[in-house]
């Protein structure tokens, strides 16, 4: 049987794809502990960290310390929020909630794209919200630097939705998964979000996966150059190094997501 696709139908289908990204946006958001964790706590670490010390009006790069730092925990609650959003969807795939939407009209396609799209609403959270309190205290950049920042903090997220999945496939608790959001705070430390690292710490940080998205969201700001406590360049990290890093921990990512999925999909 040949089923025709009217205009009626498309039309359809695309509003109840939009009502559902609506509605699974607002469930997360109105999840006040992971509301807490993606939102609250990264805005009271920049707060503490980036906008109440003696040195965070000093000049870095283009604009100051206060707006370095900044940069950084936004990578922080924007990673935080997609590992948390892709982790729950690999788990609710898991618990049967696909099966129960293969007996709706929407498709496991469309399924997909409302997830990421509530993902990248909710990692664009954090980020919006840290800069609103940047802008009202004493962060600093020219306004281009500013809107470049927030644009690959947002998408430096990305890799992370892979690290979720991979972890949600892999492990298939709630606990698996907040376990995977704790361990973001360990690698936003090594990868030199939190605050700056040198020697031996610096050389092992540089090959962790957040080093590279916090490196390229600040590379507006700094162009590369690496920060001493209290502002000053002492070296610099070539672009290229940078986008290895983060090509390279997306790929390792994703390739777990396929293993793991093939996995699961041969044991059925």
């Amino acid at each position: 049987m040949t089923v025709t696709t009217t205009p009626q139908t498309r039309a359809r289908g695309s509003y109840d794809l939009i009502r559902y990204i609506v509605m699974d946006f607002r469930r997360n958001l109105r999840n006040v502990g992971n509301s807490f964790f993606v939102i609250v706590l990264p805005t009271a670490l920049f707060l503490f960290f980036g906008a109440s010390m003696d040195w965070s009006g000093a000049p870095v790069g283009v604009g100051n310390v206060s707006a370095w730092t900044m940069i950084a925990i936004a990578s922080y609650g924007a990673a935080m929020a997609t590992t948390s959003m892709a982790g729950s969807a690999a788990l609710e795939i898991h618990q049967g909630w696909g099966r129960q939407l293969a007996l709706t009209a929407m498709p496991h396609g469309a399924f997909i794209v409302a997830k990421a799209t509530v993902a990248v609403a909710m990692a664009a959270l954090p980020v919006l919200v840290l800069n609103l309190a940047g802008i009202l205290t004493v962060a600093d950049m020219p306004p281009g630097t500013w809107l470049a920042t927030v644009a690959l903090t947002i998408a430096g997220s990305l890799p992370f939705a892979f690290y979720g999945l991979a972890v949600g496939l892999s492990f298939r608790s709630d606990a698996a998964v907040g376990a995977a959001t704790g361990l973001l705070v360990i690698l936003s430390f090594l990868g030199n979000a939190f605050m700056p690292l040198d020697g031996v710490l610096l050389d092992i940080g540089r090959f962790t996966p957040m080093y590279g998205i916090v490196a390229l969201a600040r590379y507006p700001l700094t162009g590369g150059d690496l920060i001493a406590m209290g502002g000053g360049a002492t070296s610099a990290d070539p672009l290229w190094i940078v986008l290895a890093n983060v090509v390279a921990w997306t790929a390792v990512f994703a390739v777990a997501c396929l293993l793991l999925q093939r996995r699961r999909t041969t044991r059925r």
